[in-house]
């Protein structure tokens, strides 16, 4: 039985947080699918990134727009940053770890791109770099975060938006995040092409 009641709470604990992150939300993530849409309809890309469990989702992401959600339709242009191996470790070593994504969005970031960064807990030095990076390209950003998260918060404009996931456990934050991507991809694939 006590492996079922760990079972148990894994799944309670992900409903809370999903219940309190679909309350304080919905409407950012709205506003989100819309700052989304705009920067595909004018033409312009999305560039996402993040770190070990977040480079997954932003991978994921990417993917889900470059091929499909839940039907066939025409790729979207997104970009993951965590992908490209040979940049990565050719930026950590030649300069530093730090680097590696603000200099890969100062080479193929554009104005009117979108960066999406995807972090646990909003505290990794090659995120806020790579927030000042889009700022610099006049890009918006969309943050997913979770836990402390001061040092991105305190980077974003007032047009752009954080979802900060109310939980401390890396596992429930990015169960959250993964909602909202799939949210989003889905508010995308709506306001293009229509469907339920």
């Amino acid at each position: 039985m006590v492996l079922q009641d760990r079972v148990i709470s894994l799944f309670h604990n992900s409903m809370e947080v999903n219940a309190q992150t679909i309350e304080e939300y919905t409407p950012m993530i709205s506003h989100a699918g819309e700052l989304l849409l705009s920067c595909l309809m004018s033409e312009n890309k999305i560039l996402c990134c993040g770190n070990g469990g977040s480079a997954a989702l932003s991978q994921h992401f990417s993917s889900l727009l470059m091929n499909q959600f839940r039907h066939e339709r025409p790729g979207l242009p997104a970009i993951s940053l965590s992908a490209d191996g040979s940049a990565l470790t050719g930026i950590a070593q030649d300069s530093q770890f730090n680097d590696v994504f603000s200099k890969q969005i100062r080479a193929l970031g554009q104005p009117g791109d979108l960066l999406l960064i995807l972090s646990g807990d909003g505290r990794t030095a090659n995120l806020v770099q790579a927030i000042q990076a889009a700022h610099d390209r006049d890009m918006l950003v969309i943050a997913l975060t979770g836990g402390t998260n001061d040092n991105i918060h305190s980077l974003l404009l007032p047009d752009e938006v954080e979802f900060c996931i109310p939980a401390d456990d890396p596992a429930l934050v990015f169960g959250a995040q993964a909602l909202i991507i799939h949210a989003l991809c889905d508010l995308i694939d709506y306001q293009l092409f229509g469907g339920e």
